[in-house]
């Protein structure tokens, strides 16, 4: 069975590193994925077809550049609307899985809507998915927008996570509405691995690092007024922290501050850590 899998990451980078992580598991047990990238590439982490790379100018997400940190306009967007169809028509997939949409990533209608609707004309008509994490940005004004797009599109909702801890009604008022199609998951993570040599340590993650540096600044500032100042403290800046945020933070870090962008070893470091700091 054949999946095409769309994943776009505008900011940081945990959006994709989820997609491929599902995309492996999905291979794994005998689906051919083809997992399709909208965001700039990121070391490490392999996809199949690299669309042109978008990214958000801030965390307001308003303003989409293209790789050259410009604007994008119309004509960058009707091409990469066809070139996405060209792949979707070409593969002929038995399921189109999208992350998110339409629970987010509104900046990508121009492209996910004719391949909603291309979709939706097929016969015999394709699965179509949607992949979503357990809690979102509320927009309470969106919801019934969002619920009536997911009912027209949208087969299954698979919700990454647990109802126990959170529920996907938590920060989306209308889930109710989608009953039927909504499914929890669990919690979405590459095979546990054995543990790391770190149990001592204090673990201060800035995800993609885009806009990682105060939190990383302040874990500096407070190591000495805390009970673990005597431990390792480990900053992980993020692959996409600016080189002048890394430079002047390994200015400010103090003897026992251990600084990074980022560590394969994440999951196994976060499981045997004695605290973990991390972004909301």
């Amino acid at each position: 069975m054949k999946v095409f899998f769309y994943v776009q990451h505008l900011l940081g980078i945990g959006h994709l590193k989820r997609a491929a992580t599902l995309a492996q598991a999905l291979r794994a047990a005998g689906f051919q994925v083809v997992l399709v990238s909208g965001g700039a590439p990121v070391s490490g982490i392999a996809v199949d077809v690299q669309l042109s790379p978008a990214s958000a100018a801030d965390a307001k997400f308003k303003t989409l550049l293209d790789d050259s940190g410009r604007p994008v306009d119309e004509e960058w967007k009707r091409g990469r609307a066809a070139a996405l169809l060209d792949v979707w028509r070409a593969l002929r997939a038995d399921v189109l899985l999208v992350e998110l949409f339409p629970f987010g990533r509104r900046q990508m209608r121009f492209e996910l809507m004719p391949l909603l609707e291309d979709a939706r004309r097929l016969a015999p008509r394709p699965l179509v998915v949607c992949s979503v994490r357990d809690l979102l940005q509320p927009r309470p004004d969106r919801e019934q927008e969002t619920a009536e797009l997911a009912t027209r599109f949208f087969d299954r909702i698979l919700v990454h996570g647990d109802p126990r801890l959170a529920s996907f009604e938590r920060t989306f008022g209308s889930a109710r509405t989608l009953e039927g199609r909504l499914h929890y998951t669990g919690y979405v993570v590459a095979p546990a691995a054995s543990p790391a040599a770190a149990a001592a340590e204090v673990l201060v993650s800035a995800g993609g690092g885009a806009v990682g540096r105060r939190l990383l600044e302040t874990a500096i500032a407070a190591r000495e007024h805390t009970l673990l100042r005597g431990s390792t403290w480990r900053l992980l800046a993020g692959l996409n922290c600016s080189a002048a945020d890394f430079r002047e933070l390994g200015r400010e870090a103090k003897p026992g501050i251990v600084l990074e962008r980022s560590r394969a070893d994440f999951q196994e470091l976060l499981a045997s850590c004695a605290l973990s700091v991390s972004q909301a």
